[in-house]
């Protein structure tokens, strides 16, 4: 079900050392049904290890993908404004800069429902590749979609029937594949000779300054900053020549990299990788681990103060993040009735992962009044709280991460 991992994922040196544990988390997928018989929960260790070598940020201990993404993987990108408005602006940014043709084929690497091949496919040819059944959804679109996982079959196949590719994009699940020397072997196979691979993941360096411990979970397997993105592609002679900070995921970094020397590195990619020297080393890491541990503290404290009230928390929004604060933190269905999903998310109806906090639509807000409102998704904290004060909340809301506050 999972392994220890003793050298590190990119350079397989044996220089792994511990900048936090967790303790134990469930996958951040496993749901259940509300009033269904749950016997056990798996739980897996939640170790955050550095390399000196690589300078990568990984976990300690790899679970299989068949756990952490099952077929009935519950995520829709779609859902998300932030995402799709992130998609429009990449689409729009890697068509300035690569210039692509009609016949061009882009491919997008854990493509989901489609959002972000939805604003290449007029234009190009396009193609998805995602193991969840959510990839019917993208069919449905009319993005052609292989539902499978993205291996050296996949890519075989691909290069048979579609050819190479001039664009592919690997948005927030490029940390999520385990074999990461695969991964680039199977990209670099049918990468065209003048092609561009795009990379967008949690960006380590937002995860530290805000202590983010919540998007530490088993999907998430690396934790990039650009110079450990910089020692990966350089083992497969690829150059990195853009490279820029986004918000999506309270933090990520978007990395262009090529085989061919016709694209210039962009000032951006000098300026981040001399940032980091600064602000990633033992000092910054030990900070980060006293942050997390005082955060979980001062959050346990204010809900004890409002529950010695008697006062009622609903949670809002239900992300994979989510999952990582309530069982670090401790909480369950005592401490937070419930939690609030958008309409149409899969998640309605089913338990937390690792609790019995159900998870019920936001409608519900209109004829149940919570005090407080814990927002989970703190992360797109204020586009959340002008939605709920148009749903007539007039409650409390409380912002967990960086260090837990109450706005009014």
């Amino acid at each position: 079900r999972s392994k220890t991992i003793d050298r590190c994922q990119i350079s397989k040196k044996r220089d792994l050392t511990k900048i936090l544990s967790l303790g134990y988390l469930p996958p951040v997928n496993n749901y259940h049904q509300i009033n269904s018989s749950k016997n056990e929960e798996i739980f897996f260790p939640a170790e955050l290890m550095y390399s000196k070598s690589s300078k990568l940020v990984q976990l300690g201990t790899i679970v299989n993908k068949e756990i952490i993404f099952p077929k009935e993987y519950p995520y829709t990108s779609s859902t998300t404004k932030i995402l799709r408005e992130n998609f429009k602006e990449l689409f729009r940014e890697s068509s300035k800069i690569l210039s692509l043709k009609k016949k061009d084929l882009v491919i997008d690497i854990g493509s989901n429902d489609g959002n972000l091949l939805s604003n290449f496919k007029k234009k190009h040819r396009v193609l998805g590749v995602t193991p969840e059944l959510i990839g019917k959804i993208a069919i449905k679109k009319g993005i052609n979609t292989l539902i499978r996982y993205f291996d050296r079959s996949a890519a075989n196949h691909i290069l048979r029937k579609y050819g190479k590719a001039k664009l592919i994009t690997a948005t927030n699940v490029f940390a999520h594949i385990d074999d990461i020397d695969a991964l680039m072997k199977n990209i670099v196979k049918i990468l065209d000779k003048d092609g561009v691979f795009i990379s967008e993941s949690h960006y380590l360096v937002s995860l530290i300054q805000t202590v983010q411990y919540d998007t530490i979970y088993h999907e998430h397997m690396r934790y990039y900053s650009l110079t450990s993105l910089n020692y990966l592609f350089k083992k497969y002679n690829l150059k990195i020549f853009h490279a820029k900070k986004i918000s999506t995921h309270g933090g990520s970094i978007r990395v262009y990299v090529s085989k061919d020397k016709k694209y210039k590195i962009n000032k951006s990619v000098i300026k981040i990788l001399k940032d980091e020297k600064k602000k990633l080393n033992q000092k910054s890491f030990a900070k980060f681990k006293k942050n997390v541990i005082l955060s979980k503290i001062k959050l346990y404290a204010l809900l004890k103060k409002i529950k010695l009230r008697n006062k009622i928390v609903f949670g809002v929004g239900a992300p994979s993040r989510a999952a990582t604060l309530v069982n670090y933190v401790g909480l369950n269905e005592d401490i937070i009735n419930c939690i609030l999903e958008i309409k149409g998310s899969y998640k309605i109806g089913k338990y937390m992962p690792g609790t019995n906090i159900p998870i019920f639509n936001e409608i519900i807000i209109k004829k149940n009044k919570p005090d407080y409102l814990l927002l989970l998704s703190w992360h797109i904290s204020k586009p959340l709280i002008r939605n709920f004060r148009k749903m007539g909340y007039k409650g409390k809301f409380i912002i967990p991460l960086p260090s837990p506050k109450i706005i009014n």
